[in-house]
């Protein structure tokens, strides 16, 4: 069994936080003030759970630099006052950092039982062989 630490509770909680804020300013036609919140609070979680020197490794690799670009540029563009950019930015950035995991959480979710009937309909069957196809790492 993993032992989980204080900093790493307090870290999802900030993360799932930060969630909950980037939805409402989204689900608020993108209030930025909303935005921005979810913004540093899913940053400081993200810190907080896997650690601030790893946080940084994750971020600045050589092969991530233009994903990380668009991510922090994303939220700068959020932080300045352009809600809609910034979030599209932002998303893309996102995409393009995290896209190692989503064959692995596709994988996982596969395996959960009424999430891995849905995943195996015929429609989404196609779209999430396609997200689960693990050569993106490439």
């Amino acid at each position: 069994m993993m032992n989980i630490t204080d900093f790493q509770k307090i870290g999802v909680g900030l993360a799932g936080f930060g969630v909950a804020f980037l939805f409402l300013g989204i689900l608020f036609f993108f209030d930025k003030g909303l935005l921005a919140i979810g913004n540093i609070l899913f940053i400081c979680g993200l810190a907080f759970v896997i650690g601030l020197e790893r946080t940084f490794r994750f971020f600045f690799q050589r092969h991530k630099v233009k994903a990380t670009g668009f991510f922090f540029g994303g939220i700068l563009v959020v932080l300045i006052g352009w809600p809609v950019v910034g979030m599209c930015l932002e998303t893309y950035g996102f995409f393009l950092l995290f896209s190692g995991f989503f064959p692995v959480a596709v994988n996982f979710l596969r395996r959960v039982p009424v999430l891995g009937t849905i995943l195996n309909l015929p429609g989404i069957r196609s779209v999430a062989d396609k997200i689960g196809e693990s050569n993106s790492m490439v």
